[in-house]
């Protein structure tokens, strides 16, 4: 009997010696493999190999679904995002001194993994700690990524895991340059001072001239005055309906407005201002005493007729307003 119990205390140390042995080699298997494959493409027998207890080292996995019969959307969008994290914090740490794994795990090569898990959605992004060793933590349970706020960028991602690593390096996310991009942006700008160079004495006239600038100010003013900002901001609807099978296009209420209120009333704005300039200033021109008095006839009529729609859309916003004109009452 006293033999045994030495022979089984003497085995302890070498049956320990070997399971962190084993943990070790586990470790190096898979991150030799993330090297030349980052991250490491998974199926449910090397996900439950690579996040079964006891491990000294870490392991992000990311559980998706990229076909598109399965119509995840934010799937394909943040899968980029993920190779690009894990190539770029694998290839920092080449020496695996963050005993950090990064797995990707499809829904066709894992679906018993989400069916285990209870997973009804994807992507799910999981982070096993390392439940021996110097970085052990006291629950064994993965930590989830939260993805309620759409689409995520690497560096956010690389954030939280860093966060949760802690005396650990962790590798600089660096982006491969887009050659592409900056070739666009060069043409682009090369191409505009080529353009305003070979132009620059065609356009200057335009710029300097007070009528052009008198115009666009004048746009400008019946936009904002009619509400066109009012309808950015609230993003109120076009037209409605009246209750009775037709449309209302105006909102009663000072507060209230449809889109195609705020145009009508930029169109009533720019005929009285079109109205008034041309008698302040083209009618005296005509030298013609008859044309000059039907033009002032014609221009007043406008100004008569738009005016009393505007009253009468003053009355529509407020029941109360006591003004009119006819022929709008």
């Amino acid at each position: 009997m006293h033999f045994f119990k030495a022979l089984l205390l003497a085995l302890l140390p070498a049956a320990s010696l070997g399971a962190k042995k084993v943990a070790t080699d586990k470790f190096q298997d898979f991150h030799s493999k993330a090297l030349s494959s980052a991250p490491l493409k998974l199926a449910d027998k090397s996900y439950d190999k690579l996040t079964a207890s006891p491990r000294d080292y870490s392991v992000a996995v990311l559980l998706t679904a990229l076909e598109s019969r399965f119509g995840c959307q934010l799937c394909r969008e943040f899968q980029p995002e993920w190779d690009l994290l894990a190539k770029s914090w694998t290839k920092g740490d080449k020496k695996g001194d963050s005993r950090l794994i990064y797995g990707t795990l499809d829904f066709m090569d894992g679906k018993g993994t989400f069916q285990s898990l209870g997973l009804q959605t994807a992507p799910v992004l999981l982070l096993f700690q390392p439940t021996t060793g110097p970085h052990a933590v006291a629950d064994s349970g993965p930590l989830r990524y939260d993805f309620t706020n759409g689409p995520q960028s690497a560096e956010q991602v690389h954030a939280w895991i860093a966060r949760h690593l802690h005396d650990r390096p962790h590798p600089v996310l660096r982006r491969p340059i887009n050659w592409v991009r900056g070739f666009a942006i060069t043409t682009t700008i090369l191409g505009t001072i080529t353009f305003i160079t070979v132009a620059w004495p065609y356009l200057l006239p335009v710029i300097q001239n007070r009528n052009v600038w008198a115009a666009i100010s004048l746009i400008a003013i019946l936009l904002f005055t009619s509400g066109h900002m009012f309808n950015h901001i609230r993003k109120v609807p076009y037209v409605a309906g009246d209750g009775r099978g037709g449309i209302s296009y105006f909102a009663g209420g000072f507060s209230n407005q449809y889109g195609l209120e705020t145009q009508i009333v930029a169109a009533m704005y720019g005929l009285l201002s079109f109205a008034t300039i041309s008698l302040a200033l083209k009618v005296p021109r005509i030298a013609d005493p008859r044309t000059q008095q039907v033009a002032v006839l014609i221009w007043g009529g406008v100004i008569f007729v738009m005016y009393s729609f505007l009253l009468s859309v003053f009355r529509i916003k407020n029941g109360g307003y006591p003004f009119f004109l006819p022929p709008f009452m």
